[in-house]
């Protein structure tokens, strides 16, 4: 079988068609809260999944933070295994994906019941001791836009940012116009279009997610919805944040400073000048981590 890979155009996004090519080196997921060290965009590496704990008295959230790979729906479901996760709210920093690996992992967060919103989990410092809290200025871009969709309860914040684009052939999306497509091309694009409009009303979601986002070729910049769109589209079910996240992260997400917080990531050091380096509206492959972490203990 020919394997060809379909690249949704956001940050370092590289998704793939019938089959993902995968990544070299899998993640481990993470458990527990860590310091960054530096400033690796972690959204551009493959997604990594951890528990946040709000300290000192509230229940948490999952953190997605990063690709969709091909290994992201089994690295889910070891992150799930032992823990209770029904009904929890997954926080989403993500430049999108596989489509057909988005489009799995959304049926798991939907299957678990899970609630969806879009911010980076970072840990804020005060006198009382460090805690979780939610950065609401991030990016949720391409496929991160249909695990959002994935939510039975989705809030969005004010200043986060939800950029949609068309799908297209992953090793032609660089210079769309000048490549050469093959019938079998066409087919194969016009399949998982088909396949992602199924799980869009499947979720809730309207045709006119649809249409703003395959409206969007890869040569322009990508679309970022106004928040008549996201109702418009119904990626946006409540304008409460309690509704989905624990009554006492609601004031982290409306007065966190970045200045006093750190951005989540694991608790090994990586090389920051190794991390690819790439604008929001281009696309490029992304090189795995090689460091293995250890997983926390289960809730």
């Amino acid at each position: 079988m020919k394997l060809v890979r379909l690249r949704l155009r956001g940050w370092a996004v590289l998704a793939a068609v019938a089959m993902c090519v995968a990544v070299p080196g899998l993640l481990a997921v993470l458990g527990d809260l860590a310091h960054a060290e530096g400033t690796l965009e972690e959204r551009k590496l493959p997604m990594q999944f951890s528990w946040v704990i709000c300290q000192p008295h509230c229940g948490g959230w999952i953190s997605a933070v990063g690709i969709v790979t091909s290994d992201s729906p089994r690295d889910f479901d070891d992150f799930a295994h032992g823990r209770d996760l029904r009904g929890a709210t997954i926080v989403l920093d993500s430049s999108g994906g596989s489509v057909n690996d988005s489009i799995t992992l959304g049926r798991r967060f939907r299957s678990l019941g899970l609630m969806t919103t879009v911010g980076t989990s970072v840990l804020a410092h005060s006198a009382q001791g460090d805690r979780g809290v939610i950065e609401p200025e991030a990016y949720c871009e391409s496929m991160c836009v249909f695990l959002l969709l994935s939510g039975k309860t989705r809030y969005v914040p004010e200043t986060a940012h939800v950029r949609v684009h068309q799908i297209w052939m992953g090793d032609r999306a660089d210079d769309a116009r000048a490549a050469s497509y093959s019938a079998d091309d066409l087919m194969i694009v016009e399949r998982d279009i088909g396949r992602l409009a199924k799980y869009t009303f499947e979720m809730g979601g309207a045709g006119d997610l649809l249409a703003l986002s395959l409206n969007v070729p890869p040569w322009e910049e990508l679309h970022e919805l106004s928040r008549e769109e996201l109702r418009l589209t119904n990626l946006v079910t409540t304008d409460a944040v309690a509704e989905v996240l624990p009554s006492s992260v609601v004031r982290g997400v409306t007065l966190a400073a970045k200045p006093v917080q750190d951005r989540l990531a694991s608790s090994v050091a990586h090389d920051a000048s190794a991390a690819p380096v790439a604008k929001s509206t281009r696309t490029a492959e992304v090189l795995a981590p090689t460091a293995v972490v250890a997983a926390g203990p289960a809730q």
